[in-house]
């Protein structure tokens, strides 16, 4: 079976899908909803504070769907589909125990930290817990970063659109920016989030018949794994066979590499640092509904894996040879590959403006949560300070379309990548677990000083990338695949930023203790949810019950792929 690495961007020409009126009449339908819901939003727009978090205004229910929704972008629909295809029922780990963790410790233990501090974005809160090296540092990578990854989910825009429905990839480009760039300008944060709720739904409507009209033409669940069993062995349907330490795996990494690598570090790294995801929650109108944000989105995250997964074990077992040149399919083929096959019209422009919607959901995530920080962390602090609140606003909306001009670039970038999962994880391991590790070093412990943040960021960065380039890619060290690298890379660069705060720690002064409340764990409760009124204590109010709640339910969805 070919290596992680061997499985292309691009999509097979052939998979030109035949679209009708009716069709395009969906997409038209859609375009035009998104810019109505931008223009809607725009009059709830008067500060800074309206424009780049909503006015921490919103209901936890919406800042929920929206959370879950900018996470559904091209990792999850073309990304998650292609690693079933390839690795089989592995990709649950990505799931239930490389995201449902890091989104329960996110909402019950570091939210109160974010929303009782009042910060406005991730990098504010180390200006406060640090100093302004830290919090420079960080903001200039995480802007960095979110203007990749908001790349990354376009080129996967424009490619799908060339190969289903023959646009070139330019007018796809321009097509996408345009309509980001339009509502996130109009109406900024709540514009986003409002489509995101919409977009969340419509690529349900996506998925849903794909998923089960290719259960059933498979045969079912039993004939489907049947199928693959035959082809591909018994480990390709369960969750744990074959990663036992020193034995071979297609995926190239063991349970421990999967359980620290994957569920630890850059899982938490992803969900508790990356500012794209935080955002939504620090728009919710109190500390309660921030705290519940990324819990209520943990529900259908937990099943969102079946709509990803299973399509992609259809592929796997509709076409034997995918991914070979024999079939002249990709990995990356799977779910355009299933909309050609079993969607009639009608269901198929409803399933392409999933995909649209999808991708443009990770793009203006990342171009909103960029607008924020470099508008709030870099701008404001250290370029024009103390100006009126109007021209903050005014420069943020510069910013986001400078920004969609500068992913238009990055999307090119992404082009030289060999796999688009590969590549964002990859980002990942560089720029949120070094932040990951200050953040979570500079929670629990008093004593790290106000400079071995900046040291620690810096070192973590550092360690992953030539861990990645020089360790991986010269091969000094034998790492199977990309994924696994980016496990290894992960694991190294928490470990160097870790080591190098304890140590810079040790020889520098720690930050008077006065200036440390609600910023360290066990100090004070940076904030406390409101009293619930009487008769209003209902479950779903509880962050506690919903965390563990969900955590439960991952650990039991296990069950049936571990054997």
């Amino acid at each position: 079976m070919d290596t992680p690495t061997q499985s292309p961007t691009y999509l097979a020409a052939e998979l030109r899908l035949p679209t009708n009126w009716l069709d395009y009449t969906i997409l038209a339908i859609y375009f035009v909803v998104v810019l109505g819901i931008g223009l809607a939003a725009r009059r709830s727009v008067r500060t800074s504070l309206d424009f780049f978090l909503s006015g921490r205004s919103l209901p936890a229910w919406i800042t929920g769907l929206a959370f879950i929704s900018a996470n559904l972008a091209a990792t999850e629909i073309l990304g998650m589909a292609a690693n079933s295809a390839q690795y089989g029922a592995y990709t649950v780990h990505w799931y239930w125990i490389g995201a449902i963790p890091a989104m329960v410790f996110l909402g019950l233990v570091m939210m109160p930290f974010y929303y009782g501090s009042k910060v406005r974005s991730v990098p504010e809160f180390l200006l406060l817990r640090f100093d302004r090296w830290a919090h420079l540092l960080s903001s200039i990578l995480f802007a960095f970063a979110a203007i990749l990854i908001a790349g990354v989910n376009l080129y996967a825009l424009a490619i799908v659109v060339e190969a289903l429905l023959g646009w070139p990839q330019w007018v796809a480009i321009v097509v996408a920016g345009f309509f980001v760039l339009a509502y996130i300008t109009l109406g900024g944060l709540s514009s986003a989030i409002y489509n995101e709720v919409l977009q969340f739904f419509v690529i349900l409507a996506a998925l849903i018949p794909i998923t089960i009209l290719g259960l059933k033409k498979a045969g079912g669940w039993g004939g489907l794994t049947d199928k693959l069993t035959a082809a591909h062995g018994d480990n390709f349907t369960t969750a744990w066979g074959g990663t036992g330490i020193g034995h071979g795996n297609p995926l190239g990494a063991n349970w421990l590499t999967i359980v620290l690598g994957l569920g630890f570090v850059l899982s938490f790294g992803y969900w508790t640092t990356n500012f794209a995801e935080v955002q939504r929650a620090l728009s919710a109108k109190n500390l309660s509904a921030a705290q519940r944000t990324p819990l209520i989105a943990a529900y259908p995250k937990i099943f969102i894996v079946f709509l990803v997964m299973i399509p992609g074990l259809v592929a796997a077992a509709l076409v034997p040879n995918i991914g070979t040149s024999a079939s002249g399919l990709q990995y990356n083929d799977a779910i355009p590959y299933l909309m050609q096959e079993l969607l009639p019209n009608g269901v198929l422009g409803i399933a392409v403006t999933g995909l649209l919607a999808a991708f443009m959901a990770g793009m203006a995530a990342n171009v909103s949560s960029f607008n924020t920080v470099f508008t709030n962390d870099i701008w404001a602090k250290y370029v024009v300070k103390d100006r009126e609140d109007a021209h903050y606003v005014r420069f943020g909306r510069l910013i986001t379309a400078i920004g969609v001009l500068a992913s238009v670039g990055t999307a090119f970038l992404a082009s030289s990548f060999s796999n688009i999962m590969s590549y964002l994880q990859t980002l990942f391991s560089f720029f949120n677990v070094p932040m990951f590790v200050v953040f979570i070093v500079g929670m629990f412990w008093k004593r790290a000083s106000a400079k071995s943040g900046f040291w620690g960021l810096l070192a973590g960065t550092v360690t992953a990338m030539v861990n990645y380039f020089v360790m991986y890619k010269k091969d000094i060290i034998g790492i199977p695949s990309d994924q696994g690298a980016n496990f290894v890379s992960a694991i190294a660069g928490f470990v160097a930023g870790a080591v190098v705060m304890v140590a810079v720690s040790l020889f520098t002064k720690p930050k008077p203790a006065e200036e440390l409340q609600g910023l360290v764990y066990g100090t004070r409760s940076p904030g406390t949810a409101e009293a619930p009124a009487a008769g209003d204590d209902a479950w779903y109010r509880r962050p506690a019950l919903l965390g563990w709640g969900a955590v439960v339910l991952a650990a039991v969805c296990y069950i049936p792929f571990s054997f």
